[in-house]
């Protein structure tokens, strides 16, 4: 029941700041899973709440989407699934805080040194294929996907929009991979349906309440204080993955 709540609890306000920046909050919610729960349970579990969450913020902010650019990222993504699908990798909490802690790392690259911008047909693939790859080894991909808008023209209901939609889809892959671990009776005593499910709405009530704080701030403060907010909780998950190195 603890750990019910806790996830739950969790997934609200993960969402609220997903809502906000369009990431930081599934970083912080896969460190949470990861934390309660075995690796590959975490991964399914937090595929399967964030897929929702995406989903239903996409839906909010469907009219802001840019759907030829999330073309070319399906098919790289859909190329990502099919190469994981004939590698074997099990992955640790090692692996998945380590990812979490130095995965912010690249908000800080010089955006002289990667223009990159999610309207290149090129670019949109690759960033795909990557994206959902990390995605499936640490849980969360949201800053790499960010890279992707570093020399865009779009706005900031636009980058949150069309980044719900690629983030879907990563989260889909996750689905697919190790969803079946949930259907375990280990894990359905770990992780009641009704727990999911109600994961899963409170995740839609961040999305809307992280929305209505989106309409409220600025594109200058949307760029910046999401760069100190995700580099200070991936120093937090850089810990703990040197805990457990040195543990």
């Amino acid at each position: 029941m603890q750990t019910s709540i806790l996830i739950v609890v969790a997934a609200f306000l993960t969402s609220i700041l997903s809502g906000i920046f369009g990431m930081a909050g599934g970083l912080v919610f896969m460190g949470v899973l990861a934390w309660l729960l075995p690796v590959a349970a975490a991964l399914a579990l937090h595929g399967t709440i964030q897929f929702a969450s995406n989903s239903w913020r996409a839906l909010l902010h469907r009219r802001h989407i840019v759907w030829p650019v999330l073309l070319w990222f399906g098919a790289g993504a859909a190329a990502a699934v099919g190469f994981f699908s004939l590698v074997l990798f099990a992955p640790t909490k090692f692996y998945v805080f380590l990812g979490l802690g130095l995965m912010p790392i690249l908000v800080w690259l010089p955006e002289g040194w990667l223009p990159l911008d999610a309207a290149n047909r090129g670019q949109a693939l690759g960033g795909g294929f990557v994206s959902t790859g990390i995605a499936l080894v640490a849980g969360v991909s949201g800053p790499v996907t960010d890279m992707l808008f570093i020399n865009t023209r779009l706005g900031r209901h636009q980058i949150v929009a069309t980044k719900a939609v690629m983030q879907a889809m990563g989260h889909a892959s996750k689905i697919v991979f190790y969803g079946g671990v949930l259907l375990s009776a280990a894990a359905r005593d770990a992780i009641p349906l009704g727990a999911t499910a109600t994961a899963i709405l409170a995740s839609m009530a961040g999305i809307m309440v992280g929305g209505v704080i989106l309409d409220r701030i600025s594109d200058a403060y949307f760029r910046t204080s999401r760069r100190w907010l995700v580099t200070s909780i991936g120093a937090t998950f850089l810990f703990q993955a040197i805990r457990i190195a040195v543990g």
